[in-house]
């Protein structure tokens, strides 16, 4: 430990008094109905940083109802493009002017830190400014050459009321990569945030009033998942469920959805491989597969954690990386310079561990790391950068997802052997290959099974280019023209026109 890059000062001072939460239903903030509230200890610092109301079966009920009202009345729905747009834009630019306020409360919430946090903000942005784009492009088809009495057009309208629920490891990015996209469609929304990571979402309402976004379109409930995220993936006004989280909860909102045959896009676990060829540029792949499995502590459906080696660089590659991880800043989130934050729950860290000790026990060689990481001042809820090899690919530390800083090493002799190892996983949702070779990279890219392969790079996303996976990382797309259509239905609108007859069916000939 002593080896490692351990930042314990702070620049920023940590809040001296938690924020109060409420719910944000018809436009109104209201406490719960029983009084219940829930507190959210930071794993960085302790203490309290948020005291948000709890809800329950009465607040999603509310909120819901508020959202068919206005998408039924057309307040929202039934708005020229332009007006949507507008109020998209200023909801962008008031991000921008709150960003040390919400970077601040997310750091608190997450453990991750300020630097990232501020990022996330930022580029949340820009999702609200493309959202605002497509708002004003929304198009459809029209057929014309279905004979000279017909016509046919293909229109597109909002899908309705749409639940988002969102996670606790990027918060506020995710519900940008959800709330402005169905806004810009038309639909009216029901949002429920992790309860472990309230804060940003709660406050986004703030903004939204801000901007002029009428009431009930935008409706956001506090609480857990039972009873609250079940009541939105169960009742019969909700016409659409957008989920990030968990794989096991992803396939138990499809099984509940199932019944009234909900639309539902689900954005899931990873279990995602990088491939390394020798003639890859080293450096350049090694800062990569260290920024992978180490932003945002691993806990990240892209984190990359596992990589896949050539045999002959597979050891002095794997050393480049060590060093690398031991440069890595970890510590006080409340430092511009920290690079890696907290564990969000002691029960996760633990959880983390135990992946670790079970593959010690099966023969693994751990080459860094592999234990907690206590920082002076602030606390123990922090996990060392762990590097493991001498793994084989049945192992549950290379099957599953660890969600933490901790990488698996697998290695490879041909390119049909990597691609191999690449697709065993129940996973698909992004993957890696490094190589100078753009026929390499191409072969592999066609035959990954993961909704985005990166060449030459790792975990690069523009609100332009769609995201999401494949087998058990979930269906459907965010974000890009594609995440945008999933908050869509489509409508078939077929027409005779002039004055010809269609021809009787009774008594015709």
């Amino acid at each position: 430990m002593k080896d490692l890059n351990v930042i314990t000062e702070a620049e920023i001072a940590v809040p001296t008094h938690p924020v109060e939460l409420r719910h944000f239903i018809d436009g109104a903030w209201v406490d719960s109905a029983d009084g219940a509230v829930s507190e959210r200890v930071s794993p960085s610092h302790g203490g309290v940083v948020s005291r948000a109301a709890q809800g329950g079966e009465a607040e999603a009920n509310a909120a819901i109802e508020a959202a068919r009202k206005a998408f039924n009345d057309g307040r929202w729905s039934r708005i020229s493009g332009k007006e949507r747009a507008a109020v998209l834009l200023k909801v962008a630019d008031l991000i921008e002017e709150h960003t040390e306020r919400l970077a601040l409360l997310e750091t608190m919430e997450s453990g991750k830190p300020i630097s990232q946090s501020r990022g996330e903000v930022e580029g949340a942005a820009d999702h609200w400014r493309y959202a605002a784009s497509l708002a004003r492009t929304t198009y459809g088809d029209s057929h014309n050459t279905l004979g000279e009495d017909m016509v046919a057009m293909v229109l597109k309208e909002p899908i309705g009321v749409v639940s988002l629920i969102t996670p606790w490891n990027f918060p506020f990015w995710i519900l940008s990569q959800k709330l402005p996209y169905a806004l810009a469609a038309g639909c009216t929304c029901v949002v429920k945030p992790s309860e472990m990571t309230p804060s940003t979402t709660a406050l986004i309402a703030e903004l939204l009033v801000a901007a002029g976004l009428p009431a009930g379109v935008c409706n956001i409930v506090l609480g857990y998942g039972l009873p609250v995220g079940s009541t939105m993936t169960s009742h019969p006004e909700v016409d659409m469920i957008s989920f990030t989280g968990s794989t096991a909860v992803g396939k138990k909102i499809s099984e509940i959805a199932a019944a009234s045959l909900k639309k539902v896009a689900l954005e899931l676990g990873g279990k995602n491989p990088q491939v390394i060829f020798p003639d890859a540029d080293l450096e350049d792949a090694a800062d990569a597969v260290a920024f992978g499995v180490h932003f945002n502590v691993g806990q990240c459906c892209n984190s990359s954690s596992r990589i896949i080696v050539h045999e002959d660089i597979a050891e002095e590659f794997t050393a480049r990386v060590v060093e690398l991880s031991r440069q890595v800043a970890f510590g006080n989130p409340l430092n511009p310079d920290t690079q890696v934050g907290a564990i969000v729950t002691e029960d996760h860290q633990v959880k983390i561990d135990g992946y670790v000790t079970e593959a010690v026990a099966e023969g693994a060689d751990v080459k860094l790391g592999g234990a907690a990481l206590s920082v002076d001042g602030v606390g123990e809820q922090f996990y060392q950068p762990t590097i493991i090899t001498k793994l084989t690919s049945s192992m549950r530390i290379v099957q599953e997802e660890v969600f933490g800083p901790v990488l698996s090493v697998l290695t490879f002799k041909t390119l049909d052997e990597a691609i191999e190892l690449a697709n065993d996983s129940i996973y698909g949702l992004s993957a890696g290959v490094w190589s100078s070779d753009v026929h390499t990279c191409l072969a592999f890219a066609r035959r990954a099974e993961a909704g985005t392969v990166w060449t030459n790079t790792w975990m690069d996303g523009f609100p332009e280019v769609a995201f999401g996976g494949m087998k058990q990382s979930g269906q459907g797309r965010e974000i890009g023209r594609y995440g945008f259509e999933e908050f869509f239905e489509v409508k078939s609108v077929v027409m005779r026109v002039g004055k010809g007859s269609r021809g009787a069916w009774v008594g015709g000939k």
